[in-house]
């Protein structure tokens, strides 16, 4: 039989978040070192960015823990079997693994969900330290904004607790597409701030390309969140065809089963089994809308592409549209193979980086910009 062993123990918590620290002190000393003779606030947007890239990892790396179903490699949280790391739950570990060689918790996945978990304490050990630094700054420079990253380690603390729900729930569908979501929120408040510690003025846009980008991002995290509850429900092969599902354009679906959201996993609220054709629901529903999130997107780069403020994000956007859907096609046809799984997650999250990265730029452009080009602007006009 497998170990019992308390859902919440947190006689490890400090030697995890200690081991947290160690992997953040690196970026941290490297920041340092490439600014330390920049202003404060190119300092500030430095950590800011790296941060973002380090979160974009993390991620991906929730995705691939995900994938590989290594979520209750350990069954406890915030450490393994009581211990700062699976070394220390060897015997447990085994134990289990013997039991059921093919079950959640394995020496592989043990580790695996324990790098994210160390992975996930440095994410916020470099939030933590731009909030403090925030603060620290604004005492000279009170043009610097401190609320953002205030705000931000508010959402990361938020952020941990569904992670620790995500194990002590059992991978309950609902909880682990909140904690995806979640991660994809905390891409777009770090963009945000990276973006807004340029040097930029407000310039008019076109109300269209507005509106456009406001659409978009709508549907894209419309998309998300069903793109969440495929994943989290493992219905992904409930259609293994593309353009029909099941031989069908409109296949045998129950939409009931589909979004009775507060359940287990697998289960209905009265303890039946989720059928295949609310499997089917899921996964359909996604693909749907995935049809209009990619015109949508293909608009909203073209008319971004006219702008000369926003050329590089509408070629980005353009680029991971493509990405999204020949990941989102290997996923259907190629039976989820793990690289096209955990892309899928990553262009998903990049999508929402260039189209908050986007916003930005529309509502703002660079002195530099606004210096040189007062005739295309006239013109435009």
């Amino acid at each position: 039989m497998e170990p019992q062993q308390a859902l919440y123990d947190l006689s490890p918590a400090v030697r995890v978040m200690l081991t947290g620290l160690l992997i953040a002190c690196v970026p941290l000393l490297w920041v340092w070192w490439r600014n330390q003779n920049t202003s404060t606030a190119r300092r500030l947007q430095a950590l800011t960015v790296l941060t973002l890239f380090l979160t974009f990892d993390l991620v991906l790396f929730g995705a691939f823990t995900r994938l590989t179903d290594s979520g209750l490699g350990c069954p406890d949280w915030p450490g393994c079997y009581g211990n700062a790391s699976p070394l220390g739950a060897i015997a447990e570990i085994t134990q289990a693994q013997t039991a059921m060689p093919t079950g959640p918790v394995t020496h592989g996945k043990a580790w695996v969900e324990m790098v994210h978990r160390y992975l996930a304490t440095s994410v916020g050990v470099l939030i933590l330290t731009l909030t403090i630094a925030s603060w620290w700054a604004r005492r000279k420079d009170a043009s610097i904004n401190a609320w953002w990253p205030t705000f931000t380690l508010v959402w990361v603390c938020v952020q941990g607790a569904f992670g620790a729900l995500t194990v002590t729930m059992k991978l309950f569908p609902a909880i682990v597409t909140l904690h995806l979501v979640g991660g994809l929120v905390l891409l777009a408040l770090l963009c945000a701030q990276a973006v807004g510690f340029t040097n930029r003025r407000t310039v008019p846009t076109a109300s269209v390309a507005r509106v456009g980008l406001g659409v978009a991002c709508v549907l894209l995290a419309t998309q998300i969140v069903l793109g969440g509850w495929v994943s989290t429900n493992y219905a992904v092969l409930a259609c293994n065809t593309f353009p029909l599902c099941q031989g069908s354009w409109w296949p045998t679906m129950d939409f009931h089963q589909a979004f009775e959201i507060w359940r287990p996993l697998g289960r209905l609220q009265d303890g039946s089994y989720l059928s295949f054709a609310g499997l089917t629901a899921i996964h359909y529903a996604h693909r749907l809308m995935a049809y209009a999130v990619l015109l949508v997107l293909a608009v909203v780069a073209w008319r971004l592409h006219r702008s000369p403020v926003t050329r590089r994000q509408a070629r980005w956007l353009g680029g991971l549209t493509l990405l999204q859907f020949a990941t989102g096609l290997s996923n259907v046809v190629l039976g989820w193979p793990l690289l096209a799984a955990v892309a899928h997650t990553g262009g998903a999250a990049a999508l929402v980086v260039v189209l908050t990265w986007a916003v930005c730029a529309q509502r703002t452009a660079p002195v530099a910009t606004l210096a040189v080009s007062p005739t295309r602007s006239r013109l435009s006009a």
